[in-house]
């Protein structure tokens, strides 16, 4: 089920203001964090720009949040070395997707960030 119109433009703008503050303006021509919303879910990717400057920008992904509409609650989830959504074990639902971001971003044990 997708998420509500106004919540969508919630999620919209706290996922630009931490993309836009998570990487220096100097840089971004190299590296930039970016989200998808998608139905229920909000993807987080981090994007490289090309090695030698010629080609596509690649991407690897970060996080996931699910929203299980029943619980009213998001899911977070780290993707392993085979792109693989694995549920994140210190915090995998919580009430607020805020709270779950900035779990991405203390990412204590390196899950996200590496």
């Amino acid at each position: 089920m997708a998420l509500s119109e106004f919540e969508k433009n919630r999620i919209e703008k706290i996922f630009t203001d931490y993309c836009e503050k998570k990487i220096p303006l100097d840089i971004r021509d190299q590296l930039r964090i970016e989200f998808q919303i998608r139905g229920d879910e909000v993807s987080l990717s981090e994007c490289r720009a090309p090695w030698r400057g010629e080609g596509e920008w690649t991407s690897m992904k970060v996080a996931r949040f699910k929203k299980d509409q029943k619980t009213e609650t998001w899911q977070l989830s780290w993707a392993d070395r085979n792109d693989r959504w694995k549920p994140y074990p210190p915090l995998p639902y919580h009430r607020d997707i805020e709270k779950l971001l900035a779990e991405v971003e203390k990412s204590e044990n390196g899950a996200f960030w590496g």
